[in-house]
């Protein structure tokens, strides 16, 4: 089988997974997607999950190119990151006053997948150190240039040695192949009684129920794994993180983004606002245990 996505042939780098948080083989296929895709729920654990999917390393490779980032592979409607980057900016500004309102700035953060380093840039004001990884190289060159330190890979490739106050991954959890290893992973980086972050777009939200199978965040094949609070908040217990709490966070969005996945075209004066869409995003904190 040959299916083509995005301009690339993806071939039979196929893979049928059982549930990669639970390990569970019991499933529903509730939703149908383009090309060979389905998103299974898995009857045992609650999660969703992509079935099947690119396989790890071809899905990898897509995000070290610089190409990711530019022509909607990251975003929606043809829209590309540099143009989202207010909505986004707005967005984390929110999320970092949310944060800051419990306590969780302040020390030393670090970001996985921080992309342009917009976040990172906001958090100037919130943190005395700022760290990132980001798989893109160019990405990661772009996101040095708000002076926090940047490596390029994955969170293994922050030295051991550096240990942090707040660790955030925004809109990552979603694209990883093994769940509760990488929440384990962001734990072993935080300093006892530190806090992990995550935010993910909601399965069990309004706009997914309205939008149905169409909902903008089924990406194909990027996005793996679909989370509402229940299954995000049952990962990070899974993972030995306490006093799991949910997180407002609010999404800012493109008016013109917003209009496109309806059908209909904005005058460009109204193109460029931004919106907070409520019912997009699921977020979630836990505090790393003593040791």
């Amino acid at each position: 089988m040959h299916i083509t996505h995005r301009g690339a042939e993806i071939g039979t780098n196929l893979e049928y997974p059982a549930c990669p948080l639970c390990d569970s083989d019991q499933r529903q296929c509730p939703f149908r997607l383009p090309g060979p895709y389905n998103v299974a729920h898995c009857t045992a654990c609650g999660v969703h999950y992509l079935y099947p999917r690119l396989v790890e390393s071809a899905m990898q490779e897509t995000y070290r190119q610089s190409s990711y980032y530019e022509g909607g592979a990251c975003g929606y409607a043809d829209t590309s990151y540099v143009a989202q980057q207010p909505a986004l900016r707005a967005t984390f500004k929110r999320l970092l006053h949310n944060l800051a309102k419990r306590g969780l700035t302040g020390g030393d953060l670090l970001e996985v997948g921080c992309g342009y380093g917009y976040l990172l840039d906001e958090a100037r004001l919130f943190f005395n150190r700022r760290v990132g990884t980001e798989f893109s190289r160019e990405g990661a060159e772009i996101a040095r240039a708000t002076g926090a330190e940047v490596f390029v890979g994955g969170v293994e490739q922050v030295p051991p040695e550096l240990k942090f106050d707040c660790v955030i991954a925004t809109q990552v959890i979603e694209h990883v192949y093994m769940p509760l290893s990488f929440v384990k992973q962001l734990a072993n980086r935080a300093r006892d009684g530190g806090h992990i972050f995550l935010a993910t777009p909601d399965i069990g939200g309004v706009l997914r129920k309205l939008m149905g199978h169409r909902w903008p965040s089924f990406k194909v094949p990027e996005h793996v794994l679909y989370f509402d609070l229940q299954t995000l908040s049952s990962l990070m217990r899974r993972a030995g993180l306490t006093d799991v709490r949910k997180l407002p966070y609010p999404h800012a969005f493109p008016l013109d983004l917003i209009a496109a996945k309806f059908g209909f075209a904005l005058p460009s004066v109204l193109a460029r606002l931004k919106v907070f869409v409520p019912a997009t995003t699921v977020a979630a904190y836990g505090r790393v245990p003593n040791t």
